[in-house]
């Protein structure tokens, strides 16, 4: 009797197996199928535009012997007067120009004796200090943007003809409605996934139907003629001219 009873039971489980394993197998059929009848594909656009902004760093230096900390900071003054009354004869507006505050960096007898404090601080440890490096950056960020550059070219000869140590740095360009462009570009790049998409799927004799999915890619601001892409997006500040390009991934089902 309790073989019997055994081999009921194991008839059931056997059965109730063949179900689940009949169920399991009918469901992955229905979603390779309706995986099939997916299609993703990548749309993209790019616009060329001139940047609208121009952001120009450059720097006055003066060093000075320790006793003369004093006359090092009158020089400095001296010499932003000059910058700022040649840029105020350039045109440049006085909402333009930032003066950073003066950085004060020692220089000592002997180089091995340099050292630096928890803070970062160049110090001279247990060289005797011989004098100080006196630095000043000015900033001009200007929308005069042909204006500032040509500025920007000519100023080093005249200030160095005036006894200043003046250093200019490249110029950084920026463009200032990249958000209104986003919108613009997500909107083209959708279209061109969306026919691309047509294309394959009439290959295939199908259409498309439906948007299933689709999610948005990083932006790449780079030079006009670069092939330069990053995961992370690239923002390039170099270049006047800019190639700003969207992409988008977007899935379709197919009828």
């Amino acid at each position: 009797m309790e073989i019997k009873n055994e081999k009921i039971i194991a008839a059931a489980i056997i059965g109730i197996s063949i179900i689940a394993a009949t169920a399991i197998g009918a469901e992955s059929f229905l979603r390779a199928k309706q995986l099939s009848n997916v299609l993703s594909v990548t749309g993209s656009a790019e616009k060329i535009v001139t940047s609208d902004t121009v952001k120009w760093q450059s720097s006055l230096t003066r060093s000075v012997s320790a006793d003369q900390l004093k006359n090092g900071s009158a020089q400095i003054n001296g010499d932003i007067g000059i910058v700022k009354a040649y840029f105020k004869k350039s045109g440049v507006q006085d909402a333009e120009i930032t003066v950073n505050p003066v950085t004060v960096t020692p220089f000592c007898q002997s180089q091995n004796g340099v050292s630096y404090d928890k803070f970062g601080n160049q110090s001279c440890g247990s060289s005797p200090t011989a004098g100080y490096n006196l630095q000043q950056v000015i900033v001009v960020e200007s929308s005069r943007v042909p204006e500032i550059t040509a500025l920007s070219q000519a100023a080093s000869d005249y200030f160095i003809s005036q006894g200043l140590v003046f250093s200019t740095q490249s110029l950084e360009y920026y463009y200032g409605k990249l958000a209104d462009l986003r919108l613009d570009l997500l909107s083209q790049a959708t279209k061109d996934a969306r026919d691309r998409a047509g294309r394959i799927a009439e290959s295939t004799g199908k259409q498309i139907d439906s948007l299933v999915n689709a999610s948005m890619g990083v932006f790449q601001v780079t030079a006009k003629n670069s092939v330069e892409v990053s995961d992370y997006g690239v923002y390039d500040t170099a270049s006047l001219e800019k190639k700003v390009t969207g992409v988008v991934r977007v899935s379709f089902s197919l009828k």
